[in-house]
């Protein structure tokens, strides 16, 4: 029985002690970001640390979007959100959620927001693991904890500002950059990008425009490019079958070219490429896409074409003789 009892008060102890070791921190580097012109908001995030998106990004469409960090309290994450939602800025809420913090730790915390109305702000407290630190532009906030320098949120600003096109892509430029210049200085293993747009993602009510998360790989940024290409090849698809669906085949030919450039394989988006092509009257670019979608997969050229052109939008391409000579000059198949 004595033995059993010291048993008991050795696990007892032991459980003690390791529930008192400190979580590690959030290692990490990201930006948060707004694009004034579509409105999207989001955020991108790299790490020495499992599923890092599972922790720093949050965000949510005409709101605002949030990344908390280093000696991280979760919960910044959605009561951030909350807050905004309630019409504070950015400003205010950073005030708010370490005002009302009563976790150990608060002092090594690192939290950056930026509001719908395009308001930024940042923390990093003063115990936060070095080096850890943040910048600041007009439309975003780049931080980071464990790094090997300054030099990390600096090239991520720049990056972020030098690069054209939609957030998604300035997101992901200056999370790269940030990583060239070194990173997180414990090295590579998770990363994360969420963009939200009101109504902007694919299907039905869905404001989650990008959501990619790459949770245990010792490369992932390649990981990371490989699922936003694909994600922004499905978004731009889903945008060509709305804008079949509503007649605007000059909006869904630009969609659909999009599309082709994020999955440039795809055997069927140069298929509907090449239908819209023939539809607004560029004839020779849909012989073009046509053979390119026969050469992805010329087994299934014939089947496919069949299927598509009993689609009423395309079917005006089967009563163009001259066309389907060219298109088949051995005869279209039946």
């Amino acid at each position: 029985m004595k033995k059993y009892l010291l048993l008991v008060i050795l696990l007892f102890v032991a459980s003690g002690a390791a529930i008192s070791q400190p979580l590690p921190p959030v290692s990490t580097f990201s930006i948060v970001a707004i694009d004034p012109q579509t409105g999207e908001m989001g955020v991108a995030v790299a790490s020495r640390y499992f599923s890092v998106g599972s922790v720093v990004p949050w965000a949510m469409a005409d709101v605002g979007a949030v990344a908390t960090q280093a000696n991280v309290n979760v919960g910044y994450g959605q009561q951030a959100i909350d807050l905004l939602r309630q019409g504070l800025t950015a400003p205010e809420v950073l005030k708010k959620i370490l005002a009302d913090d009563k976790f150990e730790g608060k002092d090594g915390r690192q939290v950056a927001i930026v509001d719908a109305k395009g308001n930024v702000a940042a923390y990093t407290g003063p115990n936060a693991p070095k080096w850890a630190g943040d910048r600041q532009g007009k439309t975003w906030s780049a931080q980071g904890n464990i790094l090997v320098g300054a030099q990390v949120p600096e090239a991520m600003g720049k990056a972020f500002e030098a690069t054209q096109g939609e957030l998604a892509e300035k997101l992901f430029a200056a999370l790269k950059a940030g990583d060239a210049v070194g990173g997180d200085a414990r090295g590579r293993q998770s990363a994360s990008m969420l963009v939200v747009k009101k109504l902007g993602g694919r299907n039905i009510n869905n404001d989650r425009y990008v959501y990619i998360n790459v949770d245990d790989n010792p490369d992932p940024f390649t990981e990371l490019r490989r699922l936003l290409d694909q994600n922004l090849a499905y978004n731009y698809g889903d945008l060509t079958f709305k804008a079949i669906d509503a007649g605007n085949m000059q909006k869904a030919r630009a969609a659909s070219q999009k599309a082709v450039q994020y999955a440039p394989n795809s055997f069927g988006s140069h298929m509907r490429l090449a239908f819209l092509d023939y539809l607004v009257g560029d004839k020779t670019a849909s012989l073009d896409e046509f053979a390119k979608a026969k050469a992805l997969n010329p087994n299934n050229f014939d089947k496919q074409w069949k299927e598509e052109v009993e689609f009423d939008r395309f079917k005006p391409v089967a009563g163009d003789k001259e066309f389907l000579q060219k298109l088949f000059p051995n005869g279209v198949p039946q």
